[in-house]
C-alpha cells in the first residue's frame, strides 16, 4: 500500500516532462524563411571539357613508350572550369567560375547554391559554359517562374537533357 503514492508521483512527473516535450517540439516556432520570401537553389555536378585535344601519336612517339603504355591516342586529363551565371529579373544575381574536382582536375565540376527572393513571379536566366571558349556560354535556358512564399524552387542541369530544367 506505501508505494501507491510513489507511483501515482511517478506518473505524475512523467506526465509533466511529456507535456514539456511536447510543448517544445512545436514552440516556439522556427521558420527556415521569411513569410514573404522564397529560396532558388541552383545544384548539379557535371563536368567541362577536356582542356586540351587528343592527339595521335607517331610511330616514333609510340617506340619511345614501354609496350603497356602503348596507346595510339594520347589524352590530357585536366578539364576546364565551369563558369555559371544566374540572372534573376534582368539582374545578375550569380557569377561563379567552377573548378573541376580531382587531383588530376578531372572530375566534376560541382554546385550547391541559395538565394533567398521575394515571393512572387520572376523572370530566370541561367548560364553555363564548359568548353574552352573565351566568350559567351554553351547553354542558356529562361524560365518565368512564380514562387511562392516559403517556396523552396531547385534549378538542375543535364547536359543530356539540353541544359537547365526548371521544374
Amino acid at each position: 500500500m506505501r508505494d501507491i503514492p510513489r507511483w501515482i508521483l511517478l506518473v505524475l512527473h512523467y506526465a509533466v516532462f511529456a507535456a514539456l516535450i511536447g510543448f517544445f517540439s512545436t514552440r516556439p516556432v522556427y521558420r527556415q524563411l521569411g513569410p514573404d520570401l522564397a529560396l532558388i537553389k541552383l545544384s548539379f555536378g557535371h563536368a567541362g571539357m577536356h582542356k586540351e585535344d587528343c592527339h595521335k601519336l607517331t610511330p616514333e612517339e609510340l617506340a619511345k613508350l614501354a609496350a603497356n603504355m602503348r596507346q595510339p591516342v594520347s589524352c590530357k586529363r585536366e578539364r576546364v572550369p565551369l563558369l555559371v551565371e544566374l540572372e534573376l529579373d534582368g539582374e545578375v544575381i550569380l557569377r561563379q567560375s567552377l573548378p573541376p574536382s580531382g587531383i588530376a582536375g578531372d572530375g566534376e565540376s560541382t554546385i550547391y547554391h541559395r538565394i533567398e527572393v521575394p515571393a512572387g513571379q520572376h523572370d530566370l536566366t541561367a548560364r553555363l559554359r564548359d568548353s574552352r571558349r573565351e566568350e559567351g556560354f554553351d547553354y542558356e535556358s529562361a524560365a518565368r517562374v512564380e514562387l511562392a512564399p516559403e517556396q523552396n524552387y531547385v534549378i538542375d542541369f543535364r547536359a543530356e537533357s539540353g541544359g537547365f530544367i526548371f521544374p
